[in-house]
């Protein structure tokens, strides 16, 4: 396959992902979505026996932390420099760095040094996720994009159901060490496979630097000082830490993503903007769903997984539903309609904090939250990539990709602190999970709002 075939503008679309031109590089995203899929699972799974291990109980949410902030910035550079060299450039950049993250982490000897791998690690898969889009965006022609997107939602189903067992099982058997160093065969072939498929693919000529990488730092460490000074309680602490946090990052984020994105001034700023209201609504409710049904209502943890199940398997069936009908019905009313459906999961979860409901209704709960993010998550990556300006495709899909891991970790952030605030004045967090499932569902209907701006 000749890197013409790739770059050039597509005559007719092709009717199947099969065809002999897409094969190769749809099976690469495939493989490498499913093992960042299998690590985010399997290390979620493993934590408690790596903290039990060594120790450092303190550190136990910079674990995720460092990787999230980190991935924030991976994204950004990543996108700017697909644009700049090509995508094959910062994905062999970033499959290096992820996999010396697990080496090192799987050697760990301390809490500290598990952090720090974690923070290369993230580094290193904020690329995937950067080059994927821009690759997408280049090379698929527009008829193919929403079933790409299925697809890609759909590589998260086999590793949502067997990977959280089968790390359990090799922690038991083996160690919490052997999930770590036992992922990196698969990084390394899925990624090596992936590279050969993007070395093929030519930088768009004429690409001008725009020195992102002091912004997306900016951005990472405006994000820590906020939640940090909420997470501090201290009456003099937390407002400084929340101004400077401010004072570094807002700015920073505006120089990153389009002008006008913060008042959705058009299509493509308002699916930005949207991006962000949708992850801080779904992960914000998310993280406490086995909260609510384990310890909140006593149920035990099979309860817990088939509801997280629920969610996983109805966000593909959303975006199988959104590949059917998007070409037909366009963008905005899936994305309204999807933010609809994760407004009622998410209260729905609020109703299941009652004592005389039964548990089990959070499986239909968060089935229907799922669902909607299903539906509103890859009709919103269409709306950039279809309004991506030529030759900025990494730039502009960085920019959705960095409101959606904000939101991300604003709304686990947040949710945090009202739960800690809620077991340290009641000794429950039952308030804490209220507060933060009530905030979700608020950025939800904000998203509706929003979505409307997508009509255009």
């Amino acid at each position: 396959m000749s890197q013409t075939t790739l770059t050039a503008p597509v005559a007719a679309a092709p009717s199947r992902l099969s065809d002999a031109r897409w094969r190769g590089l749809t099976l690469a995203l495939v493989l490498n979505v499913t093992f960042v899929a299998f690590e985010a699972l399997a290390i979620a799974t493993v934590m408690p026996l790596v903290a039990a291990d060594l120790g450092g109980l303190e550190l136990y949410g910079w674990v995720f932390s460092a990787f999230l902030l980190a991935d924030l910035v991976g994204i950004v550079v990543a996108g700017e420099m697909a644009d700049r060299f090509g995508p094959a450039v910062p994905f062999a950049a970033g499959l290096a760095l992820f996999a010396a993250g697990l080496l090192v982490g799987g050697l760990a000897p301390s809490m500290p040094v598990l952090v720090a791998a974690r923070a290369v690690q993230g580094f290193g898969a904020g690329t995937i996720p950067a080059v994927a889009y821009v690759v997408i965006g280049r090379t698929y022609p527009d008829a193919l994009r929403p079933r790409m997107f299925a697809v890609l939602a759909t590589a998260w189903v086999v590793p949502g159901i067997a990977g959280p067992a089968l790390a359990a099982v090799v922690a038991q058997q083996l160690s919490w060490r052997s999930v770590f160093l036992g992922l990196l065969p698969l990084v390394l072939v899925a990624g090596g496979f992936a590279l050969r498929q993007l070395r093929r693919m030519v930088p768009q000529a004429g690409r001008a630097s725009r020195h992102v990488v002091p912004d997306a730092l900016a951005v990472a460490g405006g994000a820590a000082l906020f939640l940090g000074g909420l997470q501090s309680l201290h009456p003099l602490l937390t407002p400084a830490l929340i101004a400077a946090g401010l004072v570094l990052g807002v700015p920073a984020f505006l120089r990153l993503v389009p002008e006008g994105t913060l008042r959705a001034m058009g299509p493509l700023q308002a699916a930005v903007l949207a991006r962000g209201f949708l992850t801080f609504a779904f992960f914000a409710a998310d993280v406490y769903v086995p909260l609510t049904i384990t310890v909140l209502r006593g149920e035990g943890i099979v309860l817990s997984g088939i509801a997280l199940t629920a969610g996983t398997v109805a966000w593909t069936s959303g975006a199988w539903i959104q590949e059917r009908v998007v070409l037909r019905v366009g963008v905005m009313p899936l994305v309204r309609n999807g933010f609809v459906l994760l407004a009622a999961g998410i209260l729905g979860m609020v109703v299941v904090l009652v004592a005389l409901v039964p548990a089990w209704i959070a499986i239909v709960a968060w089935g229907v939250a799922g669902l909607g993010i299903g539906m509103a998550y890859s009709s919103i990556s269409l709306t950039v990539l279809r309004h991506a300006p030529s030759g900025s495709e990494g730039a502009t899909a960085s920019a959705m990709q960095l409101s959606d891991a904000l939101g991300t970790a604003l709304g686990t952030g947040i949710g945090a602190v009202a739960v800690a605030i809620a077991v340290s004045s009641f000794g429950t967090p039952f308030d804490g999970v209220a507060i933060a499932d009530v905030l979700a569902a608020a950025s939800a209907v904000a998203g509706v709002v929003v979505a409307g701006r997508l009509r255009a």
